[in-house]
């Protein structure tokens, strides 16, 4: 063998050395231990999570609203412009609700009758 084969062979050898040393610094033992691992969690709390119903009804998940693009042109047109309806009534309620006036008194100590 020559010089430069056996300088070859000497840095392969060491780089092979070197690598199996570095292996014994990984954590994939660790990993895959018989063991609780920082990564367990609450598997009751999570399996519960998993099979509880949808609360939200099937409905919910309809995202094809029907609209009426006419009107909607309509209204942005009236926005664009500034010509917005006002609004006729701006109570909740159709009942008109007199102010209760608290009844006056005389002076302190007269009787009234």
């Amino acid at each position: 063998m020559s010089r430069n084969a056996k300088s070859r062979a000497a840095a392969i050898a060491l780089a092979a050395g070197i690598a199996a040393l570095l292996a014994g610094c990984s954590d994939i033992y660790f990993d895959r231990r018989e063991s609780l691992s920082f990564q367990s969690g609450d598997a009751v709390a999570s399996n519960i999570a998993v099979h509880a119903i949808d609360p939200w009804p099937r409905a919910a998940a309809n995202r094809n609203l029907e609209s009426n693009g006419e009107r909607m042109q309509r209204a942005a047109e009236r926005y664009r412009t500034n010509k917005v309806t006002p609004l006729a009534n701006n109570s909740t309620s159709s009942v008109q609700y007199a102010p209760i006036l608290a009844p006056v008194s005389g002076p302190a100590g007269s009787a009234s009758q």
